[in-house]
């Protein structure tokens, strides 16, 4: 009996890894565009459901920036005309004609005056707070948006290169380069500066990568 050759024994081993890659590169591909695909589309829905909500919480923004400069110290708004309800009053309340009855009505008139304008500041306080919380929120989701927008990326590259892989090892690709060609190859489509510090084996996503969410 023939003893095999060692590239005979080599094509036999590497057929069955062969077979193996390209049956499961297609699975892993199918599994990353469904992931993409779900991720796309929750991202569309919340983005259309906060674009229906900005106008509403750019209305309440509005509301409290007009009470809280109508409750500023200036003529023509209500404090001013707290204070220029006192003033007026002020002569009439020291004549000394006026009977007590008509300066405790002054005092109860003023008293009510100063009163309604301390309940306006009371409610417009937690409202102004609040609004801008809000507005705080929506806008750190946006960013959140904006990363899942980054992963859809990372992940539409991945499909490509695992296809293209999946090509080279059927044997459908008119050329296999070399491993460093590959990579540079790949590491050229990169758009952001944490895909090639992970491309390059670094620790974490670097120093920039957290603030970067503006892509293209």
């Amino acid at each position: 009996m023939p003893i095999p050759s060692e590239q005979a024994v080599a094509a036999d081993t590497a057929q069955p890894l062969v077979e193996l890659c390209a049956g499961v590169f297609p699975v892993w591909a199918r599994h990353l565009a469904a992931s993409r695909a779900q991720s796309e589309t929750a991202v569309s829905e919340m983005m259309q459901a906060f674009a229906a909500l900005s106008p509403h919480l750019q209305s309440a923004q509005l509301q409290s920036q007009q009470i809280t400069a109508a409750l500023s110290p200036v003529d023509g708004t209500v404090i001013g005309l707290e204070q220029a309800c006192a003033q007026a009053l002020a002569p009439l309340r020291a004549d000394p004609a006026v009977s007590a009855g008509g300066a405790a009505a002054i005092d109860a008139a003023l008293t009510l005056v100063r009163d309604a304008v301390h309940a306006i500041e009371q409610i417009n306080r937690p409202f102004s707070h609040e609004t801008e919380a809000v507005a705080a929120q929506v806008e750190r989701m946006y960013i959140g948006f904006q990363y899942q927008d980054r992963i859809s990326q990372m992940i539409a590259l991945l499909e490509s290169d695992m296809a293209r892989l999946q090509d080279a090892v059927a044997g459908r690709a008119a050329d296999t380069p070399e491993l460093q060609a590959w990579l540079a190859r790949l590491e050229d489509q990169y758009a952001m500066a944490e895909q090639r510090h992970n491309h390059h084996g670094g620790a974490d996503s670097g120093a920039d990568a957290d603030n970067e969410t503006t892509f293209f």
